[in-house]
């Protein structure tokens, strides 16, 4: 075990190397609506900076990443972010982390992207298979089954996923290369929007029954993030 604590100590070492010649993809956020009037102003591309005078260990600073998370959900999984919303510091800086716990027998991260962040997945505990489809037109599959101190990437903005396949618990470090990378789990949006997406558009999308959708659409749609 003190071979893989090495391991990803080194991982992250490196990243935080490459990603220091690097700045976080424009835009931070879905979007930004420029306003005339800065009263109303809310959201900014990124976030507001403290006077650096009055910075602090604190806001450098997160604990918790070694604390095991309950799995017991419908996807048997439990992402536990480390962004810019807990590590201040982070803004501006182009990075962030994210523990995954999976549970036995099938735990899921399911599909889905990050719109603005590439990913690079260590595990620590566990077996699983991963994987990320290409962009249109081919929509090539590439997986990989891993083990503890194996290291994957997912490319930014493609949909991939992480499944147990192991008879005991899975654990997993992911470094992103964004201070707020986003989520976007690909069967919450297309099936759990708000307001719901019409469901002869989706039948005609998925060439099913209209039937089909409206019962997809009535599901709770559980969000492990």
């Amino acid at each position: 075990m003190k071979g893989v604590h090495f391991l990803v100590a080194f991982v992250f070492l490196a990243l935080a190397a490459s990603f220091a010649f690097a700045s976080d993809p424009s835009p931070l956020q879905d979007f930004c609506v420029a306003i005339n009037d800065t009263k109303d102003g809310v959201f900014v591309n990124g976030k507001f900076c403290k006077d650096p005078k009055l910075a602090t260990a604190k806001d450098f600073f997160y604990s918790g990443l070694d604390i095991a998370r309950n799995t017991s959900n419908p996807l048997g999984s439990v992402v536990t972010p480390a962004n810019v919303a807990q590590i201040p510091g982070l803004n501006t800086l182009g990075i962030s982390l994210a523990r995954v716990d999976y549970a036995p027998y099938g735990g899921l991260n399911p599909p889905h992207t990050h719109p603005r962040a590439t990913e690079i997945l260590t595990v620590l505990e566990g077996t699983l298979y991963v994987g990320f489809v290409t962009s249109n037109p081919d929509n090539r599959l590439i997986t990989k089954v891993l083990n503890p101190g194996d290291v994957f990437v997912f490319p930014v903005g493609l949909v991939h996923f992480q499944f147990n396949v192991g008879k005991t618990k899975a654990v997993a470090i992911a470094a992103l290369s964004s201070q707020n990378p986003g989520v976007i789990t690909i069967a919450n949006a297309v099936f759990g929007s708000t307001p719901p997406i019409r469901s002869d558009v989706l039948a005609k999308a998925f060439q099913v029954d209209k039937n089909i959708v409206d019962h997809l659409q009535k599901q709770f749609w559980y969000d492990n993030n």
